[in-house]
């Protein structure tokens, strides 16, 4: 049987040709950091990487993401040693750099899947990311479908931009992406008027399953990231737990922070999910597998603590987004604030 995956999502730069309204992790999104690693640091950390997924038994995988990955200095020398130890990796990026030429070049080194994101129609989407930023991501899939690397659209749903999300649907489609999802908003401390409510999240996901349902024999995958359609497909008869054993109340399915992956930023700093502040170490000062199990990173194990999850029957299969709480509240185990369940 093929070994799990163990995931890192590595911001091998701060460098960016955008500046996204809702980044939630690099403060002062006016200015780069300039905090990137040198050449020499990414290869440590990436043979420390390779180490610590081979006393997991897992299978590595990076998603190599920024600001826009192609834009880090030795991009290439990187990739290179990815294709050296035989790490299939994806992109998560953005589609300035995107040429005939580059996607050949990445689809040698190894990468499988290209993420860009639409948040939205044409409009929103700019005002969001970057004037011209909708047009040029449209415009450069076919510059990895001709090279053979699967496409991904990502959307970040907030007040904003929920009622455009399932006309979004139809773009994707017609432009034949690989696959669709979407995920929350995590709100910066000055913007949570963009905080979708409990209602109003429930509604959508109503309104974008009768839309995946209508799409279902078309070439684009609707892939249901955010572990809140767990509930949403429980409530509906779509998913059984009734008949699953599990005598050691193990976590099965959900978040998975603390489980199957990490994240480190361009300076090292290791956080415990992408999506909220968890800084847990620091490479290569330390090394990945005695972060991934040392005490910080216990933190966010703590199933029992969930202030609502942890008296749902959905717990081991859901637990909704907790970085949202956490960004809401300061309480990684605080309610969700888009789970409708909660306010009944």
């Amino acid at each position: 049987m093929a070994q799990k995956y163990f995931g890192l999502q590595w911001h091998i730069t701060d460098s960016c040709d955008q500046r996204c309204k809702h980044c939630y992790i690099y403060a002062g999104k006016d200015l780069c950091k300039n905090n990137d690693l040198p050449f020499e640091k990414l290869s440590v950390i990436l043979q420390d990487f390779i180490i610590t997924s081979k006393k997991m038994k897992r299978t590595p995988f990076i998603s190599v993401t920024g600001g826009d990955p192609l834009l880090y200095k030795n991009v290439w020398d990187f990739l290179e040693l990815l294709k050296q130890n035989n790490i299939k990796f994806a992109i998560l990026g953005n589609p300035f750099h995107i040429t005939d030429e580059v996607a050949m070049k990445l689809k040698d080194y190894g990468c499988i899947n290209y993420q860009m994101s639409l948040d939205g129609l044409e409009a929103t989407h700019d005002f969001i990311r970057k004037k011209g930023s909708f047009t040029a991501t449209l415009s450069k899939l076919n510059c990895l479908r001709k090279a053979g690397i699967a496409t991904t659209i990502m959307a970040t749903v907030s007040k904003s931009n929920i009622d455009e999300i399932p006309n979004l649907v139809d773009t994707v489609v017609k432009y034949e992406v690989d696959n669709f999802a979407f995920a929350r908003y995590c709100p910066n401390p000055d913007d949570f008027q963009n905080i979708v409510s409990a209602e109003e999240y429930h509604e959508f996901l109503g309104t974008m399953w009768e839309k995946f349902i209508s799409y279902k024999d078309s070439h684009t995958k609707f892939v249901l990231k955010d572990h809140l359609w767990t509930l949403f497909l429980y409530e509906n008869g779509l998913f059984n737990i009734d008949n699953v054993e599990n005598p050691k109340d193990l976590i099965l399915d959900g978040c998975r922070c603390g489980i199957s992956h990490m994240t480190v930023l361009s300076d090292g700093t290791v956080y415990a999910c992408r999506r909220c502040e968890s800084p847990i170490g620091k490479v290569p000062e330390e090394s990945l597998y005695d972060i991934f199990f040392g005490e910080k990173m216990k933190q966010y194990r703590q199933y029992e603590k969930f202030e609502e999850c942890s008296k749902c029957k959905l717990k081991n299969f859901c637990r909704g987004c907790p970085s949202v709480a956490k960004c809401l509240s300061g309480n990684f185990y605080g309610k969700d604030p888009q789970c409708w369940k909660t306010i009944k």
